[in-house]
């Protein structure tokens, strides 16, 4: 069956914790879930890619590019941001890894920084707009006009402007005026991020269901958040989200 045909399943950040994602994607078959990636796989917990070799390989699966990845590129292009990269959380060996698979960064950097589902749901990193600074006012199809110039700034060596786009605090939360215009700019119903850690046992939502918070503190190696949150705070049926 084709991935636009199947259940949606939304992941959170994940942050290298790779066994707790194997736990987490047990009761949801791959063959049976169009899984969706927020982005966000790498850095803090010890197995960032193998998280992208996992999310890659899984059959029906869209991965979209969080900051951590930009970051993860950025450094991987230019040693003299490894430090940067390794004081939010990046793990070394993962950079090592990352360098000797071409086929692994060739795969990364065509990743998307958005996608809207056939149900009218748009999919980013973090919750804010500021992912218009990637397209022109006329452009007749704003996500597909942000994924392209996502993909130039990574291959242009820009990754610092996908990095300011991508590492903005969530502000849908709070500012319905700015989400509203958001949703119409890119068609869209509603929209689910992750990237800002919300404080609940399952996903934040908002404004009657048109913002979604799916970044519950996944990952039990957060440089920030040592709790433990539930699997359910960040891994969720798209259909379970109101």
């Amino acid at each position: 069956m084709a991935a636009e045909n199947l259940p949606v399943l939304i992941v959170g950040d994940v942050h290298g914790d790779l066994e707790r994602l194997f736990e987490a994607l047990r009761p949801y078959p791959a063959d049976s879930w169009h899984t969706v990636f927020v982005g966000d796989l790498v850095d803090y917990g010890m197995f960032g890619v193998g998280a992208l070799r996992y999310a890659r390989d899984r059959i029906h699966t869209t991965v979209l590019l969080g900051n951590h990845e930009v970051a993860m590129l950025w450094a991987l292009r230019d040693p003299t941001r490894i430090g940067f990269w390794m004081s939010i959380g990046g793990q070394r060996h993962d950079l090592d890894e990352l360098a000797s698979d071409t086929a692994l960064q060739t795969w990364l950097y065509e990743r998307p920084a958005l996608v809207r589902l056939p149900d009218a749901t748009l999919v980013q990193h973090c919750g804010h707009d500021g992912y218009a600074r990637l397209t022109e006012p006329d452009a007749t199809d704003t996500v597909a006009a942000v994924n392209s110039r996502a993909r130039d700034l990574l291959m242009h060596e820009s990754e610092a402007e996908l990095w300011d786009v991508l590492s903005a605090r969530n502000v849908f939360d709070q500012q319905l005026a700015r989400l509203q215009r958001w949703l119409e700019a890119t068609n869209s119903r509603r929209v689910v991020f992750g990237h800002t850690p919300h404080n609940n046992r399952k996903p934040a939502v908002y404004h009657g269901g048109k913002a979604i918070n799916v970044d519950g503190v996944f990952s039990r190696f957060h440089m920030k958040y040592r709790r433990v949150s539930p699997i359910a705070a960040s891994v969720v049926p798209l259909d379970d989200l109101k």
